[in-house]
């Protein structure tokens, strides 16, 4: 599992997420079947492109789902450096009092930030969820703060949180939107791929191995491909995942809400993710190379080019009609700066634009002076 989820990293590193940013869906979106649910989506995690909607904006309470919000903030914290894996966390009394699925923490017991991480995203713990609100925030009240305004700079439209944990007895609007959970789940896997190394574990200990954790995702251990990432239920959510998968270079993420059961919950996630898998494929140029261009009055003859990469999802067999058009003057002047874009390659698949990434200059070429031009001639001169 850990050598699948280095080259899942890797993989991030390679594509880009361009071609098509990620859309308001509306009810009239295609629904070529449909799964036994609220509502539901499935999106694309490289280009956010939504392959499937059912009730997709409709503002439901999300129960543990909601950790999604709170597990990118907290990896936002460690990947800025505000917050370490080895920091030490002190409990509070409130943290401690935390209902629901939990490691039952003590007050004032201290935890590693990285035990407490694994307790959220591997068995949805809640103590650990406030407790590290806490450190990072000061309370969780300023913390959920920071998730409405998160929420509202990714463009989730339809979500509002009121607390860290999706905990919804003494809440009066605490919900999101399937196609806002898609929106977060896209942005923590594929921002900070580090947390794909606990959502994929399927069990583990904490305190020295005196206390066993348990992935609350089934799908983990039965579905072939699944890198994580977090389910939740209430008697008000029902059972809500946002499930994530990846094959063949395609990562998707299917949401879940309102399900009557875990098996149901379970089964429709399955459903979205094998028809993703099985009607969509991935394009990929991963650029470099790009062979030289001739320089005119430079004191090089000529600079090498760099392509940038290119991905776009397409429904499998598309990708076989792709064509790649190299747009590149014969020439460019002196000077040339590395980095400059010199030409574009423009991609089509049966006669419709895809989207095009730059051809760029690989170094830099300054302009011949006059002593160089004499030089040069001299140069000429002598091998006459």
């Amino acid at each position: 599992m850990k050598k699948w989820i280095s080259i899942w990293t890797a993989l991030l590193l390679l594509l880009p997420v361009l071609t098509m940013a990620p859309r308001a869906v509306s009810q009239e979106d295609i629904k070529p079947f449909d799964v036994n649910a609220k509502s539901a989506v499935l999106m694309d995690a490289y280009t956010g492109t939504v392959l499937y909607a059912k009730n997709a904006n409709d503002a439901l309470p999300p129960a543990s789902v909601t950790k999604v919000m709170t597990l990118l903030l907290i990896l936002e914290a460690i990947d800025s450096g505000n917050l370490s894996l080895q920091d030490k966390v002190s409990v509070s009394e409130y943290a401690a009092s935390m209902g629901g699925s939990q490691v039952y923490l003590e007050p004032f017991e201290e935890m590693s930030a990285e035990d407490l991480l694994k307790s959220v995203v591997v068995a949805s713990a809640n103590d650990a969820a406030v407790a590290l609100a806490e450190k990072v925030c000061g309370s969780e009240e300023a913390f959920v703060n920071r998730m409405n305004e998160r929420a509202a700079e990714l463009g989730m439209e339809n979500t509002h949180f009121e607390n860290v944990t999706g905990l919804d007895d003494d809440v009066e609007n605490h919900t999101l939107s399937a196609l806002d959970i898609a929106l977060v789940s896209r942005e923590l896997i594929t921002k900070h791929p580090l947390i794909l190394q606990y959502s994929s574990i399927w069990m583990d200990t904490i305190r020295d191995g005196a206390f066993g954790l348990s992935n609350t995702n089934r799908l983990i251990r039965f579905y072939s491909g699944a890198t994580g990432l977090k389910t939740g239920s209430t008697s008000k959510a029902g059972f809500c995942i946002s499930a994530t998968a990846c094959r063949d270079g395609m990562h998707l993420i299917a949401v879940i809400m309102g399900s009557e059961t875990r098996d149901i919950r379970n089964a429709s996630a399955t459903q979205l993710l094998d028809w993703g898998f099985a009607n969509y494929t991935v394009y990929t140029d991963e650029g470099g190379d790009a062979g030289e261009i001739k320089v005119l009055g430079g004191i090089a003859s000529s600079v090498p080019l760099n392509k940038g990469s290119f991905s776009v999802l397409l429904p499998k067999g598309k990708e076989k009609n792709v064509e790649a058009q190299i747009q590149l003057d014969d020439s460019v002047n002196a000077p040339v700066k590395e980095g400059d874009v010199i030409g574009k390659v423009k991609y089509v698949c049966d006669g419709e634009e895809l989207g095009e990434t730059n051809i760029l200059a690989a170094d830099t070429v300054k302009k011949i002076g006059y002593g160089g031009i004499l030089v040069n001639m001299l140069k000429k001169f002598c091998l006459y």
